[in-house]
């Protein structure tokens, strides 16, 4: 048996890994939108879902922490990279900066729904902190594993209208605005890990960034699984009912861990870019039902367009 040519093609997706996908026309735009007077006007804002709404308030309790490293990991890396992406690593630095203003207004407003989200904010912190200990290369790594990990979900929500169709409109805005800024800067870590690693054998880069991801998967959704379960329980729902209730949500109804396995699967192969898939129609979907909502504001009306009437994102391109 001739092994020379799968050999060859392996070898020659280790190599590919050295180069980016990211579009040449991409340009990232920093939106500063304020939800701080979005406030939370029942504690199941999802559609009255207790498991939706616990989900999505658990994750946004890592975003002010988590924003903040990930703004700290990839800043260290800034002048170490071509100019290109210097520019991209700023306007990134700024949509997270604004993403952890937003979403601190949001853990206040949850406060105010009586949530007491301490345990889960005490959680995220020791996470943060335990990285911090390592040296920046795992900074720049662990954020571009996470990275993919809420760009993957941010495709989900968008491209999948029913997380939120009944959702209160402005947590709806908040997160749509969120996950278009999510896509939209994938691949800034991942191209600063690439530059900053340019000299490394392509295997070690694979097998490095591979079981971080292999870790980081494995905590990220323990860790989110106990905030729901503590949210839950805080709204009257726990035991068997809040597992089994958490297990169906996550993998048999809405099924946003379910949805996005694939995705995330991708992250290990080698020569793997995070835009092999050219998602940018998502973001101008998201876009366009924020301007919807405005305009409809601005008219005194409280919709905004219906789910089944809006424009659909259409068959993503594969780039690579």
């Amino acid at each position: 048996m001739d092994i020379a040519p799968p050999l060859a093609h392996a070898a020659a997706k280790f190599k590919a890994q050295k180069k980016s996908a990211t579009p040449s026309d991409l340009h990232i735009h920093p939106r500063n939108r304020n939800f701080s007077s979005a406030v939370i006007r029942r504690r199941r804002w999802v559609g009255g879902d207790p498991y939706a709404s616990a989900f999505f308030n658990a994750l946004s309790v890592t975003f002010p922490e988590g924003e903040t490293f990930f703004i700290e990991s990839i800043k260290k890396f800034r002048k170490r990279v071509p100019p290109k992406l210097q520019q991209e690593i700023r306007a990134f630095i700024q949509q997270e900066a604004i993403h952890s203003r937003e979403h601190h207004c949001f853990n206040e407003h949850l406060k105010d729904c009586d949530f007491d989200i301490t345990r889960l904010e005490q959680a995220i912190c020791g996470v943060v902190n335990t990285i911090r200990t390592k040296p920046e290369i795992a900074h720049l790594v662990a954020t571009m594993c996470i990275e993919h990990i809420t760009a993957i979900l941010a495709a989900e929500v968008i491209a999948n209208p029913k997380h939120f169709e009944h959702a209160d409109e402005h947590q709806r805005k908040l997160w749509l605005w969120h996950a278009s800024e999510e896509i939209e800067h994938k691949g800034v870590a991942f191209d600063t890990w690439l530059h900053v690693t340019k000299d490394w054998n392509p295997l070690k880069c694979w097998l490095v960034r591979c079981s971080f991801m292999a870790k980081i998967t494995l905590g990220f959704t323990k860790n989110r699984a106990k905030g729901v379960l503590d949210l839950l329980r805080q709204d009257g729902i726990s035991g068997p009912r809040a597992w089994l209730g958490l297990v169906h949500y996550a993998f048999l109804g809405d099924a946003p861990f379910r949805r996005t396995l694939w995705p995330l699967l991708q992250f290990f192969k080698p020569g793997f870019h995070p835009w092999d898939i050219d998602d940018r129609p998502l973001i101008r979907l998201a876009e366009s039902e924020y301007e919807a909502a405005i305009m409809d504001e601005a008219t005194g009306s409280a919709k905004v367009m219906p789910i089944k009437g809006r424009p659909r994102a259409g068959r993503l391109k594969k780039v690579a």
